[in-house]
């Protein structure tokens, strides 16, 4: 049995990080819907500078989304694709609320704190098995989103 992948990893290390991978494929894919909500549902005295944000911000993740599997596919494995196995799986949970623009970026920053979490774990683990492509990555959007932070928090005063 082979115990390394084309990519030069070992099989069942790269097969816990595309689990892994495949976690925060979920949580990103459900993040990403609600800001969608967040942006159509918008209203108030914030609506323009929101309106744009939120479609900036759900831009970017619809980019990530398509990166983790991107990733979770070079490491050998299939990403997760359907919606029901996201809501099943992932920490993120759907937004009841999108129409009130501070509870939607409190809910923004609740995202982003979990997101940076898992992002974390995963940088251990890829760390650990020498995995440059996944380091790059999570660290990428570690620091992105450190920032973001830091952005939305002084919206919210």
């Amino acid at each position: 049995m082979k115990t390394i992948n084309k990519i030069g990893l070992d099989v069942n290390q790269s097969k816990e990080l595309a689990g892994k991978l495949n976690e925060l494929l979920a949580n990103y894919s459900v993040f990403y819907q609600n800001v969608r909500g967040y942006h159509w549902n918008i209203k108030g005295d914030k609506f323009f500078e929101l309106h744009a944000k939120f479609e900036e911000l759900y831009n970017d993740l619809f980019v990530k989304i398509d990166e983790i599997a991107e990733r979770i596919l070079t490491l050998g494995e299939t990403p997760s694709y359907r919606f029901t196995d996201y809501l099943q799986v992932a920490s993120i949970k759907e937004s009841r609320r999108t129409e009130d623009g501070i509870n939607d970026v409190k809910e923004i920053l609740e995202a982003f704190e979990f997101l940076i979490s898992a992002q974390r774990e995963i940088l251990d683990l890829s760390g650990a098995l020498n995995d440059e492509g996944t380091n790059a990555l999570m660290s990428d959007y570690i620091r992105e989103q450190e920032k973001l932070i830091w952005m939305y928090s002084a919206f919210l005063g």
